[in-house]
């Protein structure tokens, strides 16, 4: 099921409506839909690199108004959506850790949503159920969620295809280098 997502989600990547698409689809990914929108932006860029700015900002707005939604599910219908959909995903153990995450980085962890392999939704949809203050939620999702897609535009823009490949190879390592520099510094109380 994944596989014939992806592969649908990737051929509307050259639709005619493709910005509409990548809105919908960011949206979507935020609170319930399993690919993303990475999957869009990326070759949308790398075919008119001019626009990945106005692609960056339009997978930002609306990745965050899905996140809003998230938000929602978590706290109004946990129990009738978010956990049935959380089990489907098999994500169950990731919105454990996630929970952990939001005791231990309070607002950091929803920045840290935004450049974690682990799906947005959860973030999302654990902020909600854990009652997280919305102005906190909203702006650590912008600045997570902008800075996730921007440099990711800023990248293809500069290097192309080759500088991406490069940058995907290595995130791994600078996201758990950014983890341990949030944590020493909630650990020393510089952020918290």
């Amino acid at each position: 099921m994944i596989r014939r997502l992806l592969r649908w989600a990737l051929e509307k990547a050259g639709h005619p409506r493709a910005p509409a698409w990548l809105g919908a689809i960011s949206f979507a990914e935020s609170s319930f839909f399993p690919i993303p929108p990475d999957v869009l932006l990326a070759p949308m860029t790398l075919a008119r690199p001019e626009r990945g700015w106005y692609l960056a900002a339009l997978t930002t707005l609306t990745s965050v108004a899905g996140g809003l939604l998230g938000y929602l599910i978590g706290a109004v219908l946990y129990q009738a959506v978010a956990a049935p959909l959380l089990e489907f995903y098999g994500a169950e153990g990731e919105y454990r850790r996630v929970v952990d995450w939001f005791g231990t980085y309070g607002v950091w962890a929803v920045f840290l949503a935004g450049l974690t392999p682990i799906p947005y939704k959860v973030f999302t949809i654990a902020a909600g159920s854990l009652a997280m203050p919305l102005l906190p939620f909203v702006v650590g999702s912008f600045a997570g969620r902008g800075l996730r897609f921007f440099v990711l535009a800023g990248i293809i823009r500069l290097g192309g295809e080759r500088l991406y490949r490069q940058v995907e190879r290595w995130s791994p390592l600078l996201f758990w280098l950014g983890v341990g520099g949030i944590a020493a510094l909630v650990g020393y109380g510089l952020l918290g």
